[in-house]
């Protein structure tokens, strides 16, 4: 009786995972564990169903786009990507020092998936990421200011830990585009960490943006406190697409 009341108390305490170990543990009697040892083993389930569940609700907000990890990211010596590099970065300890992270390259040379990469170490530390191209977000900000919600979308993106730009300077920018894209930085500057991708080397970005003074305080909150990495070698979407082209039956 006392063993169903407690159980039945863990599950409206919504402690269904430490209910479900209660009852294995009560179900092995015969385990050579001490009752300390028990109620580490229960306590570890419940915690660990927590952190997963908060790792999948993480997930889900960063919205990554490709199922990208930094153990997955490609460190060949002709990409111009070092392992330590990648290695460093894993420990996500840009993020306790407010770093940014400037990934540039060509077209399909990878730069989406490392940014991806970067947002889901950082999930997996318990940060909130974002991804999010460029052109959809001053979009989804024109439209936020034409509807009232300016002010709740731009708290929404000081909050987040890391926000992955992709495609950054893929088209030029309109005036408001760039005013837009300057007041998300500058909640951001020196408080939480922004990861860039671009086909466009930083030397070129003032040039690309327009407004001189508008472009010198965007590459102010960008470039003089990142990482930068410059992806080289071929596309990785060719050579995928032709290892399956060599692996696809012939008629």
């Amino acid at each position: 009786m006392i063993d169903e009341q407690t159980l039945r108390k863990l599950i409206e305490m919504g402690l269904r995972a430490m209910a479900e170990a209660l009852q294995e543990q009560l179900s092995k009697p015969g385990q050579d564990l001490s009752f300390s040892e028990r109620i580490g083993v229960i306590v570890d389930r419940e915690w660990t169903y927590r952190e997963n569940r908060k790792l999948t609700r993480l997930l889900r907000f960063a919205k990554l786009g490709v199922d990208a990890s930094m153990e997955d990211v490609w460190c060949q010596p002709e990409r111009g990507l070092a392992k330590a590099t990648i290695r460093d970065l894993a420990t996500c300890r840009w993020l306790d020092d407010k770093l940014n992270v400037i990934v540039i390259g060509k077209t399909g040379c990878g730069k989406t998936y490392l940014g991806a990469a970067l947002a889901q170490a950082a999930c997996r530390v318990g940060r909130r990421a974002l991804c999010t191209r460029v052109p959809r977000l001053v979009h989804e900000l024109a439209i936020a200011r034409a509807d009232g919600s300016y002010t709740r979308v731009l708290a929404k993106l000081a909050k987040t830990d890391v926000l992955v730009l992709d495609d950054f300077l893929i088209a030029p920018l309109k005036d408001t585009e760039r005013r837009d894209l300057l007041e998300v930085l500058e909640d951001r500057y020196d408080k939480s960490s922004t990861v860039i991708t671009t086909q466009l080397p930083t030397a070129k970005w003032h040039a690309a943006l327009g407004d001189p003074t508008v472009a010198d305080a965007i590459c102010d909150r960008l470039v003089h406190n990142a990482h930068v990495i410059s992806l080289t070698g071929p596309s990785i979407r060719q050579i995928q697409g032709a290892k399956k082209k060599k692996h696809q039956p012939t008629t």
